[in-house]
């Protein structure tokens, strides 16, 4: 059964040939592809062993397994048509090498939280392995069966020394794993990066810092101590933990050694690129590199510091609200580098308190759904459920629920908030929770915390606040259940999630676009609630009543079936029109609420009073343009009446950079009317129908 899983993943990709290549973090397969386009979402989402898909941009895509990802992996290797790692067609890779393109495809903050976790996903398994160690440890120590285990001073048996070298190999050494992680994702010899971090490790510097020539400097307000080499002072630091260091280095080596194969001649790239890549960097790490990553490291743990010395209750109330937003858009990573900074620096760390409360709500709310689909016999997602929550609570990892589960229901993020603040008031309340260790906030490292009883008691209340509101109020919308069960009635399995939708297309999603798409959907409910109270019987859609949409822009209405974009032309995003522009200004096409005004002014969603979700997409891929050429004049959460001007683009700008014009306008909650038509051809003016939108007839009161 795996094995078929594994080929029917690989099938539903595109097969081999379309992959350019495949990695996996803790809970998710990353693929490289070709063409996305060809990815079949229904058919991946149909297979038992996935728990959703995640599209981003530039072809690459992400398929949520769990914790099972390891042995799914291996087993898509191990098929025949993957044994060359991808595609072996000349042709295909020379297709993959132009679909990969500059790196500037993906926004910078894209790629800035890729290099981030990509430096960390690999020691996952390592870092959850050190963290039950460490709990062992501190339920060892709780119990007084030894001393405290995290005080250097305390003397340990020489058998309980050994158990805690267990742990401590992972963290000493963990700027060792970095550097070669970092390195090898910018594309430079990963075991280059290894032994330039190594130099600042080696016990002989370390030693220096006992030598009778050492100074005491003060360099940014920091006690440092330097010893000059060759009349140069060298500040000494112990970096066992550190993380930002060997970050930045790679960050400097990546470039050097693209630089450096460009200088050197090929025939002698193996020898002289390591050694002049050493050459230069080993000092410059050394001396500069790895100073500056202390001092940002203290910097910005010190800040936190500042935070939570003014306030531990405000901090312990938003951490958590704060980490559901930040997880999905890898911010998590560097407050993750200050917890170990601070365990090193402080010999304790006040974060992964509050932040239990975050992983508690959210695991609540997993089994709430675990519960109602068990009670509706929903077999798939009750294996999504199960999986994922057995990730949660034994290791500590929330990624399966929450793009397993949480962001294809968005109907529960609301209430897992609840739960979050609920867990964070308590900690507040109670003063806030330390701990002298870094691990993974699950059921089993609870004992690993200073205060147990408060920390558990935060938890479960953040767990069973979460798991309760869930369990009351569902976690589909009521379009979401509508369609379940008119899915149910016909015998049909549950429809697939809704795609993440943003406004630019579907197969393109960059983190930034995710992150848009899901302002534009929590927004659109509470504007449409709004729309309900402020609009008459008529604008609400009696029965039958047909609207008719405006053009929001002069141009040439075409089918939207003639937009060179899949997600569009096949109405995955709703029906509706597309506009070959001859002006240059977007206009709102009737009166409603901007729920969605990109920065970069490719893009608007609105909901227009009545109910009517509105996207303007202005061009294809248009987004890649980071808004050269583009103006917005609205902004998010703004009320519009026809005729109010949206932005402006430049039609050159747009052709110059070789992005068609075509601007498709789509109703994006299409499902929810009886039919949406479109009703004009040729030349239009702004204000001009183009679309009639007929409202679903309702149901006649019984007699």
């Amino acid at each position: 059964m795996a094995t078929k899983d594994a080929a029917d993943i690989v099938e539903a990709v595109g097969g081999p040939g379309n992959i350019e290549s495949l990695t996996h973090c803790a809970t998710r397969l990353r693929f490289q592809l070709i063409d996305s386009s060809g990815v079949k979402e229904s058919d991946l989402d149909a297979i038992p062993a996935v728990m959703g898909a995640v599209p981003q941009a530039g072809n690459r895509y992400q398929v949520v397994i769990g914790g099972g990802v390891q042995t799914v992996y291996n087993d898509i290797m191990a098929l025949p048509g993957m044994a060359g790692g991808g595609p072996t067609d000349a042709a295909a890779i020379k297709a993959a090498a132009r679909a990969k393109g500059p790196r500037g495809k993906s926004a910078w903050l894209d790629s800035l939280f890729e290099y981030l976790s990509d430096s960390f996903r690999p020691i996952l398994g390592a870092l959850l392995g050190a963290s039950l160690f460490i709990t062992f440890m501190s339920l060892m120590s709780t119990l007084d069966v030894i001393g405290n285990w995290a005080d250097p001073r305390t003397e340990l048996s020489p058998s309980w020394q050994f158990v805690n070298f267990c742990w401590q190999c992972v963290f000493t050494f963990l700027p060792l794993m970095i550097a070669y992680n970092a390195s090898k994702k910018l594309d430079a010899d990963p075991w280059v990066g290894f032994a330039i971090m190594a130099v600042v490790m080696l016990p002989g510097f370390q030693a220096l810092m006992s030598s009778d020539q050492v100074q005491t400097r003060s360099v940014f307000g920091f006690e440092v101590q330097t010893i000059d080499i060759f009349g140069v002072p060298l500040t000494l630091f112990d970096y066992s933990s550190q993380v930002f260091p060997p970050l930045l280095m790679a960050a400097v080596l990546g470039p050097l050694y693209k630089l450096l194969k460009k200088l050197i001649p090929e025939n002698v790239q193996l020898i002289f690129v390591p050694f002049v890549a050493m050459l230069i960097m080993i000092p410059l790490t050394a001396f500069v590199i790895g100073p500056i990553g202390v001092y940002v490291g203290a910097g910005l743990a010190d800040l936190l510091k500042s935070i939570n010395d003014f306030s531990p209750f405000i901090f312990a109330i938003v951490i958590p609200l704060a980490y559901p937003f930040m997880v999905p858009l890898g911010l998590h990573w560097p407050i993750n580098a200050i917890m170990l900074l601070n365990i090193q620096t402080l010999g304790y760390d006040f974060i992964q308190g509050p932040m239990g409360a975050w992983n508690f709500a959210c695991f609540g709310a997993t089994a709430a759904v675990l519960i109602l689909s068990w009670r509706e016999r929903e077999k798939q997602m009750e294996q999504t459920a199960t999986g994922a929550l057995a990730a949660g609570l034994l290791g500590g990892i929330s990624e399966p629920s929450l793009y397993g589960i949480h962001l294809r229901f968005k109907r529960i993020y609301p209430r897992m908030l609840v739960g979050c603040f609920v867990g964070g008031l308590i900690i507040g309340i109670g003063g806030g929770v330390t701990t002298n260790a870094f691990v993974f906030t699950s059921l089993l490292t609870i004992p690993a915390f200073d205060s147990i009883v408060l920390y558990g008691i935060a938890v479960a209340a953040a767990f069973f606040t979460a798991m309760a509101l869930v369990l009351l109020s569902g976690y589909r919308t009521p379009e979401q259940q509508a369609e379940f069960e008119e899915a149910r009635a016909a015998g049909a399995e549950e429809p697939g999630p809704i795609p993440i939708e943003d406004t630019a297309s579907a197969v393109h999603a960059t983190a930034e676009q995710v992150e848009a798409a899901e302002r534009f959907t929590a927004t659109a409910t509470a504007a449409k609630t709004l729309a309900a109270r402020e609009t008459t019987a008529e604008a609400q859609g009696e029965r039958g009543a047909v609207t008719e949409i405006g053009a929001p822009l002069d141009g040439t209405v075409v089918a939207l079936s003639a937009v060179p974009d899949p997600v569009f032309a096949a109405g995955t995003m709703g029906g509706g029109v597309a506009i070959l522009p001859s002006g240059d200004t977007v206009y709102a096409p009737a009166s409603g609420m901007v729920v969605a005004a990109q920065p970069t002014g490719h893009a608007y969603g609105l909901v227009l009073d009545g109910g009517i979700e509105l996207l303007i997409h202005v061009g294809i891929d248009t987004v890649q343009m980071k808004g050269d050429g583009f103006e917005v004049k609205v902004k998010q959460g703004q009320k519009v009446t026809a005729g109010t001007p949206l932005g402006t683009f430049s039609r050159k700008a747009i052709e110059d950079a070789g992005y068609p014009l075509i601007t498709p306008v789509v109703i994006m909650n299409t499902k929810k009317f009886a039919s949406v038509e479109k009703i004009a051809d040729g030349e239009v003016k702004v204000g001009v129908p183009v679309i009639a939108v007929e409202a679903k007839a309702k149901a006649k009161p019984s007699a």
